[in-house]
């Protein structure tokens, strides 16, 4: 599968005329699992005949029991044939693999989506990737030039290959799999624990490192905090910690399903499966897209073909009394009981600065977790002003500026007309235009936000969707400011006299796409706060702003 140096250097050398694609983060780690045998029996992307059995049968064209789709979208526009090579390039150019096409086939989208991930909801993070593909996939054999390089943790990487020879020289007969894209608290510890011990196992944490559900914690700190975990939790010799470069389909059981398969290609004899595994959550009716013990039923009842013994688990419960934790069905009656969840987690202590407790976290991934979720008034955050010309947006938003410094918030001040001196110069007006000048202004905000900056945007930003995908680069640190003010009022203030002229210019039948003349302003539907400048003063609308971002917690007294 990975071929030699001096195979790989011909391939290299060859490689400037073949037809190439850009492999997205899911692509790669399918690439790198096909690679090391992570996905084994499969060594390269599914052909037809093995995509539409899996679909329909569960099972790959020769009977193996496999349950998702291990597929490469293409665009066979872009130069591909059947018959030639295909490059396969990282987002930075570099060769990674090169694919000898044998097949090009249409995407059975409406099949796929009910058949491997159950739901045709758009909600759910497979069926939007199956949505966005081009229509086809390609397969032949792969030549695999090197496994996509990581930088990071390079220590916790190891192939099967290697996993397995470690568990040999540990003398372990018994593995359990941990699989995990979530922080690992005691709950989460404790029947870890006890299932390795209660068959004489050893225990492997698993964290998985692709791409993983939107909104789940960077793998960097997840990482920091498992190693803090092994080091202190467990004596030597009772657990390994080893990366999982593995982008999950969130298809709950059929995703277990093949979360053990992988977890026995690393040597692994038994598969930790807890309630809601890799379930994306609410559809779009707000119902769980997958029962709770879906996946533990299913995997029971494909563990002999598959050689791996799943262990269903729930989060076990504190007992403040006993000081200790107990299984949810071991708990003595009448017992007081002790939780945190998630969103506890989140809001009530690390929003807050509030130290979780040693009896649900370990004191030494707790201070991981202190450095990287400070609380709100030290997070990074995006205040958006949108509105039409002459509303009042800069005005407001240069007094806020001053008076953020009051509470100790510094502010970056991305202000419309000189993002497009700078940041958008050579733009149009375009809707084109305005939507890529208004990506740049989020980008660079979610930047900032992302480092604990404090960015000020003001900018018209007429239409709706770019604002809102401002907001998901702020990833949720983002207050929308709607100066809802009325054209007759802004005309009054526009000293460029850039209403009269695109009126003028209407008049004569040209048009110049100015918003709010000849070009509609979608107001925002859920802003965190509305001003109408016509009846409030500069002072009066920073003082709305403030009491707002008190509410929110951004600042404090």
């Amino acid at each position: 599968m990975i071929v030699t140096e001096s195979r790989a250097n011909e391939i290299k050398a060859a490689s400037k005329d073949y037809p190439s694609i850009t492999l997205d983060e899911r692509g790669l780690c399918d690439l790198e699992l096909l690679a090391v045998g992570g996905f084994s029996p499969l060594k390269t992307f599914m052909g037809q005949n093995d995509y539409l059995s899996v679909l329909q049968n569960m099972r790959l064209a020769n009977g193996t029991l496999w349950p998702l789709p291990v597929t490469l979208p293409v665009d066979p526009s872009s130069g591909l044939e059947v018959g030639k090579p295909l490059a396969l390039r990282d987002v930075y150019g570099n060769l990674v693999g090169l694919l000898h096409v044998q097949e090009i086939y249409p995407i059975e989208k409406p099949l796929e989506a009910a058949s491997a991930y159950g739901t045709h909801d758009p909600l759910h993070p497979s069926v939007a990737y199956l949505n966005r593909s081009s229509g086809h996939y390609c397969s032949g054999p792969l030549e695999v030039i090197r496994v996509p390089p990581h930088y990071d943790f390079v220590s916790l990487r190891r192939t099967p290959a290697e996993l397995r020879e470690h568990f040999e020289k540990l003398g372990w007969s018994k593995i359990v799999a941990f699989q995990t894209s979530a922080y690992m608290f005691r709950p989460h510890e404790e029947p870890a624990r006890n299932a390795a011990s209660q068959i004489g196992a050893g225990l492997l944490i698993q964290p998985v490192v692709g791409t993983t559900k939107p909104g789940d914690v960077d793998h960097y700190t997840r990482i920091r905090s498992y190693k803090a975990l092994a080091e202190t939790a467990f004596e030597p010799g009772q657990c390994v910690l080893s990366l999982l470069p593995l982008t999950t389909r969130m298809a709950g059981p059929r995703d277990a399903l093949l979360g053990s398969i992988i977890s026995r290609n690393f040597g692994c004899t038994h598969f930790m499966v807890g309630p809601d595994h890799s379930s994306p959550g609410l559809d779009s009716n707000g119902k769980p897209f997958y029962s709770p013990l879906a996946a533990q039923e299913f995997l029971k009842s494909n563990q002999d073909e598959i050689g791996v013994r799943p262990i269903g688990y729930t989060p076990w419960v504190y007992l403040p009394d006993l000081d200790q934790f107990a299984s949810p069905d071991d708990i003595p009656a009448g017992s007081k009981t002790a939780d945190i969840s998630a969103d506890q987690v989140r809001d009530d202590y690390l929003a807050r600065g509030i130290p979780l407790p040693d009896w649900f976290c370990r004191p030494a991934v707790a201070s991981i977790l202190s450095e990287i979720s400070p609380p709100k008034n030290r997070q990074g955050l995006t205040i958006w002003f949108t509105g039409l010309s002459g509303s009042g947006k800069s005005t407001i938003a240069h007094g806020l500026v001053e008076r953020l410094a009051e509470y100790g918030r510094n502010v970056a001040f991305l202000d419309g007309d000189e993002i497009r001196t700078h940041l958008s110069k050579g733009l149009g007006f375009s809707k084109e235009d305005r939507d890529t000048n208004i990506h740049r202004v989020g980008y660079v905000a979610g930047l900032l936000a992302a480092q604990g900056g404090t960015t000020i945007c003001s900018v018209v930003s007429p239409y709706r969707a770019p604002r809102d995908h401002a907001r998901k680069l702020s990833r949720g640190h983002f207050v929308e400011i709607f100066c809802d003010t009325p054209i007759d009022i802004c005309e009054t203030r526009d000293v460029k006299g850039l209403y009269a002229k695109a009126r003028a210019a209407v008049a004569d039948g040209k048009g110049l796409g100015f918003t709010g003349v000849d070009d509609p302003y979608e107001p925002p539907l859920n802003p965190e706060v509305t001003l109408n400048t016509s009846r409030l003063g500069v002072p009066e609308c920073v003082d709305v702003i403030v009491g707002k971002l008190k509410e929110l917690g951004y600042i404090t007294d």
